[in-house]
């Protein structure tokens, strides 16, 4: 009889531990989709180096035409020195692209990116507006309409971008502007 009562219970007991699991496998199984789908949704994208110096440009004709351009239109020059390569420029260029920054660049500024290869190629170029870009990258010069340096980065102050805020950007770029 003793055999009989544990076998009961046993069965009781499983027969209860499975409705208990059905009823759970119900209401919690809609939640493990949504759940996964939403980590997904928030998932940081890949970060994809965008081409923002050219290999192939002029530099000193682009300076040129900014300045030109700058004239025309009441500006400085913002000349940008760096490389693809360079994670620090491409965060730079990020905090150019948010809006706070953006707008003061195109009502302030004429860009010019400068490709600096390896750090062997144009070095002429920051050499003349006093940049010395083996102080790191990206380096930045702001010239006025005229082509007078009125800033040059001497010592590497933007080459450690990705520690730095996009807020510094704007300080920068208002200190600066024209």
């Amino acid at each position: 009889m003793r055999s009989s009562a544990v076998s009961g219970w046993v069965s009781s007991s499983v027969r209860r531990a499975g409705l208990l699991a059905a009823v759970a496998g119900l209401l919690f199984a809609p939640a493990v989709p949504a759940a996964a789908w939403a980590q997904a949704k928030t998932a940081p994208m890949p970060f994809v180096a965008k081409h923002i110096y050219s290999e192939k440009a002029n530099p000193k004709a682009d300076i040129a035409a900014a300045l030109a351009k700058a004239k025309r239109e009441h500006k400085r020059v913002l000349l940008d020195f760096g490389g693809d390569w360079c994670g620090d420029c491409q965060v730079l260029d990020i905090y150019f692209h948010q809006p706070a920054n953006e707008a003061l660049l195109a009502k302030h500024y004429v860009v010019v990116h400068v490709w600096i290869g390896q750090m062997d190629r144009n070095i002429d170029v920051a050499a003349k507006y006093g940049v010395p870009i083996s102080k790191g990258v990206p380096a930045l010069a702001v010239l006025t309409a005229e082509g007078k340096v009125v800033y040059a980065q001497g010592t590497g102050q933007f080459a450690d971008m990705r520690h730095m805020e996009s807020k510094s950007v704007t300080e920068f770029l208002n200190k600066w502007k024209a």
